[in-house]
């Protein structure tokens, strides 16, 4: 089932304060490996900001660092726009969809999205209107009752979307989500989430290796260099068009990968210029 009907993307009218900021944010592993080096990037409310870059260049370690899933050697991570926890992260702000889509085998799709209520303490009684919404807004109102063996893989990711979405949060990250589904499949998510962004406001990092998805998904794409990872270029994409089917094949969109794509090229070779 399609989400809400898309509108063009355009810039915002007016400017908000940021919701996350790393700060010459550096990570270094006990192995000794330095993924992250003097990383900063500002993100506002409401952006789709994507993670681009080669294999290896800290693409993920970013996120669940944003996350809250790993810590930082030096720098920080600050939430100018939200309620800080004890935890130094926003209360309950935070929806995490992983490459996989890590859904419990043994419970049902509705039981899968209940998890973060339940670990809040919210009954499914109490839950179930928030979980149907939701399964709603991703399609899936009618599997609430299937397990994950009877899905296929981006039914499942789905389930992965409506679970991180269950919250309510402000920021959705997205870790390569897509990567392992076939084309047709993964065109029809892009084209859910994108949707869903337009939809909601929801700010979204979204991360991947593909030019042709960031170009499509994107109101700004931050170009990473290989390990250490950094910022190589911060790229803002706008488009007077609706992003569907008829903007893949327009030269529009073709620009906005060749664009995209020199900047990949630019960051690579800088980082081969380095070593």
């Amino acid at each position: 089932m399609p989400l809400a009907e898309a509108q063009a993307l355009s810039p915002k009218e007016t400017r908000t304060r940021p919701l996350v900021v790393m700060r010459s944010v550096s990570k270094v592993f006990s192995s000794g490996t330095v993924a992250l080096s003097d990383m900063s990037l500002t993100v506002d409310s409401g952006e789709f900001v994507s993670l681009l870059g080669p294999s290896g260049c800290g693409k993920s370690t970013a996120l669940r660092i944003i996350a809250g899933l790993g810590d930082v050697t030096s720098g920080a991570i600050d939430w100018p726009s939200s309620r800080i926890n004890a935890s130094g992260l926003p209360d309950g702000d935070i929806g995490f969809v992983f490459q996989e889509p890590t859904l419990m085998p043994w419970k049902n799709v509705f039981d899968n999205v209940h998890l973060p209520l339940r670990l809040r303490r919210v009954s499914k009684a109490a839950a179930h209107d928030q979980i149907m919404e939701v399964l709603t807004t991703v399609g899936l109102q009618d599997f609430a009752k299937a397990y994950p063996r009877e899905l296929s893989g981006g039914m499942k990711m789905r389930v992965s979307i409506a679970r991180a979405l269950v919250t309510k949060p402000k920021l959705l990250l997205m870790d390569e989500p897509f990567a392992a589904l076939d084309e047709i499949s993964r065109q029809k998510l892009n084209d859910d989430v994108l949707r869903l962004w337009q939809r909601t406001g929801i700010t979204v990092i979204f991360v991947t290796h593909s030019v042709f998805e960031s170009a499509y998904l994107s109101s700004r794409i931050v170009v990473m260099k290989a390990r250490p990872g950094r910022v190589h270029a911060d790229v803002p994409l706008a488009t007077s068009r609706e992003r569907d089917a008829h903007y893949r094949t327009s030269e529009e969109y073709r620009k906005a990968c060749e664009t995209v794509s020199h900047s990949l090229i630019g960051a690579i070779n800088a980082a081969g210029d380095q070593g």
